[in-house]
């Protein structure tokens, strides 16, 4: 998982689930409803790595310039860091329903500034509104499920929307794909989201608030007349002492943190030294899960399989395929596996997997620039001396040009394959509308991101691998190590604070991905990814404590006394071992 909180649930949580909303479906009607802010969360982050592909087609300026091509993905994420911030307020403010409802407004008006986008620049203004709703999508939407679900199976009712996320992320690649062939392909890609957030505006419109956020708003009423319809009516008054006793103590525990701003509060709790090495352990495990370099998979997955040497759009979205449905298919395997081998244990395999895929990667890049086909000047004159690439024209020794000289030379350069076997001599020809139609009309292959390759499946085969490695232990554990490794009265000062720091880690990883790789190179980009995930290993392996079948109590003390790490143990119960664990 990429970004959003995710609460473990186990076996007989699930099965109690079933049962449950079996006899009640109003339950799973509230959880799904929300459910749809996770869907759309996902579904907007993935959806532009197939966009992009063709919005370069349309707008030749976007194809020549990297940074827009990044500032188009990025912006998104800026949005969600100030989506987020607001989010947090508005949900104290005007309550998760509410706010819910302005993240749909929000998504439907970016998908339809996007959809109908004359420039680059409307489409940014569109991911910036997207941007917004995703960042409160991701703060309100497993807090309202939270609030408006039943004890026993509310960590089962909170997963889906982390399901929900992943599966918005797979079928945004499924939509790209079924509109390659359509007139219009991008603007359909990215409109589409506009009818899920119709939907759920709809929905959400006859829901109630939570019962939790209007308990502290007073009206008790309506608190109890809802939480009526979650739990059995035997239950009800339990259920209300309990939200009682719970609202209470969180007041008490806000009167500790202090009054005055976030930066007062963040001040205070600074000065207690539990709260220092849980937050050094929370925003080490936030920043390590972007630095490994996963968002550049999910946003630019597409560009990547190109760059292996795969020209066709529609073959880079199929392929494409292949690291989304691993990526949700590894959520659900965290769930399992989570409380059973622990989460430190989980991240730092998980770190290994990681760190070697991305050195095999870059060895294997490294290998398809290497072994790039020749230029050959009869093939670049064949189309005419004007349709040559200049750099290759004025070149002192256009004889040692590869194609993988040939396209990064100059952002004007592209690469027409042999029309007998694409890994014989090609041309070199300037990247125009004009060429790329003669380059297609005699059948070749025109390529402007890699170059054809041998190795090219395999470096699909180890994305996939990489994706396998990633989703288990970092894409999830971070987020369960985020809601346990704080005092409790810190929880929301140290749960933003991780937050922010993985999606600003997330823009700058997203910002810069095909600079580096301009600069870089494929091969390079990723061993410097691989450099990050050893750094971020070494700091999880020091910092970050198993808090697996810990009480929030036990964690605390464990801090207090300070972590000492053991290579790949766990704590089976007490925090009072040899190790600190």
């Amino acid at each position: 998982m990429v970004e959003g909180g995710v609460v473990k649930a186990d076996k007989t949580e699930f099965l109690e689930c079933f049962k449950t909303t079996f006899r009640t479906p109003y339950i799973m009607r509230l959880a799904l409803s929300a459910g749809i802010g996770g869907f759309l969360f996902g579904y907007d982050t993935g959806v532009i790595s197939g966009a992009l592909l063709y919005i370069k087609d349309d707008f030749e300026e976007v194809t020549k310039k990297t940074w827009l091509q990044e500032t188009i993905v990025a912006t998104a994420v800026a949005g969600a860091i100030i989506g987020a911030a607001v989010g947090g307020w508005l949900n104290d403010k005007l309550g998760r329903k509410t706010t819910i409802l302005i993240a749909d407004v929000l998504f439907f008006i970016g998908a339809l500034v996007m959809a109908f986008a004359p420039s680059p620049a409307i489409i940014i203004v569109g991911r910036a509104f997207v941007g917004l709703g995703v960042g409160m999508a991701s703060m309100t939407a497993p807090l309202y499920i939270s609030e408006t679900s039943p004890t026993r199976i509310r960590g089962a009712l909170v997963s889906t929307n982390g399901l929900l996320i992943t599966g918005g992320q797979f079928l945004a690649y499924l939509i790209n794909l079924a509109f390659t062939q359509v007139k219009g392909t991008w603007r359909w890609m990215l409109g589409v989201a506009a009818v899920p957030a119709f939907i759920q505006f709809i929905l959400m419109l006859s829901l109630p608030e939570s019962p939790r956020w209007l308990y502290r708003k007073d009206n008790v009423s309506k608190a109890e007349a809802i939480l009526g319809r979650i739990y059995p009516s035997e239950q009800v008054e339990e259920e209300m002492n309990a939200l009682k006793q719970s609202v209470e103590n969180e007041l008490a525990q806000e009167g500790e943190i202090g009054k005055g701003s976030i930066f007062t509060k963040v001040k205070n709790a600074w000065g207690n030294q539990v709260f220092r090495r849980g937050i050094y352990a929370g925003i080490t495990v936030q920043v390590a899960q972007q630095f490994v370099g996963i968002n550049t998979v999910m946003y630019y997955s597409p560009t990547i399989v190109q760059l292996a040497g795969f020209a066709s759009n529609k073959t880079a979205l199929a392929l494409s395929l292949i690291t989304s449905g691993l990526n949700a298919v590894g959520s659900i395997v965290s769930m399992t596996f989570v409380d059973r081998y622990g989460r430190r244990r989980l991240m730092i395999i998980s770190m290994f997997g990681i760190i070697i895929c991305l050195v095999v990667l870059a060895t294997v890049f490294y290998l398809a620039a290497a072994h790039a086909p020749q230029i050959s000047y009869y093939e670049s004159t064949h189309f005419g001396m004007n349709a040559t690439c200049p750099a290759y024209v004025k070149a002192p020794n256009p004889g040692a040009w590869n194609c993988m000289k040939c396209i990064r030379s100059d952002s004007d350069c592209a690469f027409c394959s042999n029309r007998g076997n694409e890994n014989h001599p090609g041309a070199c020809v300037s990247a125009t509308s004009v060429n790329k139609d003669a380059c297609h009309g005699e059948h070749r292959v025109y390529f402007t991101e890699g170059c054809p390759s041998k190795f090219g499946f395999l470096a699909v085969i180890l994305l996939g691998a990489y994706i396998i490695s990633y989703s288990p232990g970092m894409g999830t554990a971070p987020w369960i190590v985020n809601s346990e490794i704080y005092p409790l009265r810190y929880r929301g000062i140290g749960g933003g604070i991780a937050a922010v720091s993985n999606w600003s880690s997330n823009l700058i990883v997203s910002e810069t991905f095909l600079t580096l790789t301009e600069h870089l190179g494929s091969s390079g980009t990723f061993l410097l990814f691989a450099g990050f995930s050893l750094i971020g290993l070494i700091f999880i392996y020091f910092l970050v404590p198993e808090t697996k079948g810990l009480h929030i109590e036990e964690v605390e003390q464990m801090l207090e006394k300070g972590f000492k790490p053991g290579l790949l143990k766990c704590s089976k119960s007490r925090p009072a071992t040899n190790d600190g664990q």
